[in-house]
């Protein structure tokens, strides 16, 4: 049945995305039809852990996205939603996982109007969330490097520490503050967990009046981190 509703969708999506995109696309939701009649031939239709729904909702929905994580990134699609999401994505730019989650759940609702039963689509909105965040994940990598932004009067011990001590560079930027239009120096980096909390101690230290800027870094491309060619080439 899948593969019925798989046909046509994968007609528009070659030529909306390629030629190339068909191939692979043929190929991945032919394996997933495969493997799917398969393990439920092996297994049967009973759920692996019995009377627990959200427990298999949890993990069903982590496989889920591991397995069409890897799929997108090979640039190919599994079949179905995932060639909306897909096709949206690329005039959007937004995350093909957040983009799954928005189809899904559009699917979801007329399936309410067909079960008539609020169960079924708030199970599924469970599997498709956990879904779309591992899908973002293994696509763009989960990452523990930090981005800080610090301003301080002592921006020259900072820069040194960073420097020497942590062998991380960064970028100096010019600013004004906005209370008092004072010339300020905003230094810039990026650095992992381990070495945020050191910079944060020695900062301390030396200027506890010091203001900082921390938050995560989906992705760093670059020198001392992976490259840009590398990244290109995955």
């Amino acid at each position: 049945m899948a593969l019925c509703f798989d046909i046509p969708l994968t007609v528009i999506g070659v030529k909306i995305l390629g030629p190339r995109f068909g191939f692979k696309t043929v190929l991945g939701f032919s394996l997933t039809a495969i493997f799917t009649d398969t393990l439920t031939w092996i297994w049967g239709f009973e759920p692996l852990v019995k009377g627990d729904a959200l427990l298999s909702s949890i993990f069903g929905g982590l496989l889920l996205g591991l397995g069409l994580g890897l799929i997108f990134k090979s640039k190919a699609t599994s079949g179905g939603s995932d060639i909306v999401a897909t096709i949206i994505a690329k005039y959007t730019k937004l995350p093909i996982g957040q983009l799954m989650i928005l189809v899904d759940s559009v699917i979801v609702l007329f399936g309410l109007l067909v079960f008539r039963d609020w169960k079924v689509p708030l199970y599924s909105w469970i599997v498709i969330f956990i879904t779309g965040r591992v899908i973002d994940g293994v696509l763009e990598g989960i990452n523990y490097e930090k981005s800080l932004f610090i301003i301080s009067d002592k921006h020259e011990e900072i820069r040194e520490k960073i420097i020497s001590g942590l062998n991380r560079g960064g970028t100096i930027i010019e600013g004004k503050g906005m209370y008092n239009m004072a010339d300020r120096k905003i230094i810039f980096t990026v650095i992992s967990r381990r070495e945020l909390a050191m910079l944060e101690e020695y900062i301390q230290e030396i200027d506890p009046k010091a203001f900082l800027t921390v938050f995560d870094a989906s992705e760093i491309l670059g020198e001392g981190f992976k490259s840009l060619q590398e990244k290109v080439a995955e």
